[in-house]
């Protein structure tokens, strides 16, 4: 922390400031310059209480932070790409996934030939919401356990890892139980007794960003998984709303230019839902890319038209075999191997 004191700050204010520094564990080192004093204060963030209450003090200006709020996550901890393990897929690290699959797990057989059909385009991971967040109480909220046991059957058929939402701590343990990658979604990104649960679950956690979370907010909502043991965490940046009316949502690759500078933890990217419209995926993919993500989370369903939730802003199978054959190129450009199942 460093504490800036007003103009004209009496040695019995100075001392006053340093005493209460020392009061909170840190090591005060007073740097005075011609209109003000500074005050530098040693210690380690994590461990002691914050100064930031010293603000109330008539004789201080400022109290800045200098580390970070998350720690864990941050690449000053950890300078390497941190390289996880699903199901024998190595995610981060040079590789490059596309998890696909339907908005909603709506049946068997809707289910199972997208399964097949992403699989056989490149897709390495499997996704399907079995419990759906909806804005709307009258909208289809997924099948809940039935969904987990058809994604279980699509598994056993396609050798595909299920990504899938969990949506309370209380679900938590039997949504592990079936899957490979609990999904946070954006509603839940600082739902932190959620994060505490999937945490201690063990598994893989793909976090996404809030629906208007700061790039902060998201990481340090990955802290909070870190902190209780986990460090298995993918961050998705999924889109966040805006002014903007064009598209659902208004994808934010900075943050995930700026997520890949800051942590050491892999990055997807959600083009579906930031798009909300399936003619905006395949574009926003190819950028999802470029800007230098480690994988894409994409919406495929046989038939949108008739889907359950979300059809407008899902792929139809030839068109998610298009969005394959045109992030490959660019997949080989940035380095990295497409990964495959």
């Amino acid at each position: 922390m460093i504490i800036v004191l007003k103009p004209g700050t009496s040695e019995q204010d100075v001392q006053q400031v340093a005493d209460a520094v020392k009061k909170f564990n840190y090591e005060p080192r007073l740097i005075r310059g011609v209109e003000r004093t500074v005050v530098a204060c040693i210690g380690d963030e994590r461990n002691h209480h914050t100064l930031e209450s010293l603000i109330v003090l008539p004789q201080v200006e400022s109290v800045t932070p200098i580390q970070k709020k998350y720690k864990l996550v941050s690449r000053e901890y950890q300078g390497r790409d941190t390289v996880l393990d699903v199901a024998g897929l190595k995610i981060g690290g040079g590789t490059f996934h596309v998890v696909a699959g339907p908005c909603s797990v709506e049946n068997q057989a809707q289910t199972m030939e997208t399964a097949k059909v992403v699989k056989s385009y490149g897709a390495t991971l499997f996704r399907g919401g079995a419990f759906k967040p909806r804005t709307s109480p009258y909208d289809f909220q997924g099948l809940g356990r039935d969904g987990l046991e058809i994604l279980k059957q699509a598994r056993a058929a396609t050798g595909l890892p299920i990504v899938t939402e969990v949506m309370s701590p209380q679900d938590v343990e039997m949504v592990a139980s079936y899957a490979d990658i609990l999904q946070i979604g954006a509603r839940n990104a600082q739902n932190v007794p959620l994060l505490a649960e999937v945490a201690a679950s063990g598994k893989v956690i793909l976090l996404k960003r809030g629906v208007s979370g700061l790039i902060d907010e998201w990481l340090l909502a990955a802290e909070y998984i870190c902190v209780h043991g986990n460090s298995k965490v993918i961050l998705c940046e999924r889109g966040i709303r805006t002014f903007e009316h064009a598209c659902r949502n208004t994808l934010d690759l900075s943050a995930v230019a700026v997520a890949k500078k800051e942590t050491h933890l892999p990055v997807f990217v959600d083009p579906s839902h930031a798009a909300g419209r399936f003619d905006m995926v395949i574009p926003l993919a190819r950028a999802a890319v470029a800007v230098g993500a480690d994988g894409l989370l994409v919406e495929v369903h046989p038939d949108p038209a008739t889907a359950l939730s979300d059809g407008g802003q899902q792929l139809k199978p030839k068109q998610f075999g298009q969005l394959m054959a045109e992030i490959r190129p660019i997949v080989e450009v940035m380095g990295k191997q497409l990964g495959r199942a």
